[in-house]
């Protein structure tokens, strides 16, 4: 009886690292460095760089995507750019300045302008306009159901 008792486990080891050699996954904290922080992170060779149809260019670096796919931060610079967002914002997104500023005018005609060294936190449901000569920011994003992150 002790044999087959011993078989028996071994398989179930054999089984359980198999079935869980994803669970092992190292997960590390996303550091952004002083050096990245002053643009060296826009060096990195997953930088993503578009020119927008009005001829803006903008690069974009994400430093953490969660597992979920719902969460990430990154750092994002932009030029000189005006939008109408007349739909909701879509995702919960905090922004700290590094260079530049926004003005943010809601719907409601509230403006309020955000200058490199401030933060601001725009809720999903924001509507109104975004206008810059350009800036450098910080971002994290939270998104629901992670389509915004794809």
């Amino acid at each position: 009886m002790t044999g087959k008792i011993l078989i028996l486990a071994v398989g179930c080891a054999s089984l359980t690292g198999s079935l869980f050699a994803d669970s092992h996954k190292i997960f590390e904290p996303a550091k952004i460095s002083k050096e990245e922080v002053a643009g060296a992170i826009f060096d990195r060779p997953d930088m993503i760089e578009t020119t927008h149809e009005n001829g803006n260019v903008t690069l974009d670096v994400t430093s953490l995507m969660s597992s979920d796919k719902r969460f990430a931060s990154g750092m994002y610079r932009s030029g000189k750019v005006r939008f109408d967002i007349n739909e909701p914002y879509g995702v919960d997104e905090f922004m700290y300045f590094l260079e530049g500023s926004v003005t943010l005018t809601s719907s409601d005609g509230t403006a309020q302008v955000i200058n490199a060294g401030e933060a601001v936190t725009i809720p999903k449901e924001w509507t109104g306009i975004w206008e810059t000569d350009g800036y450098t920011k910080l971002w994290v994003i939270y998104s629901e159901d992670g389509s915004a992150l794809e």
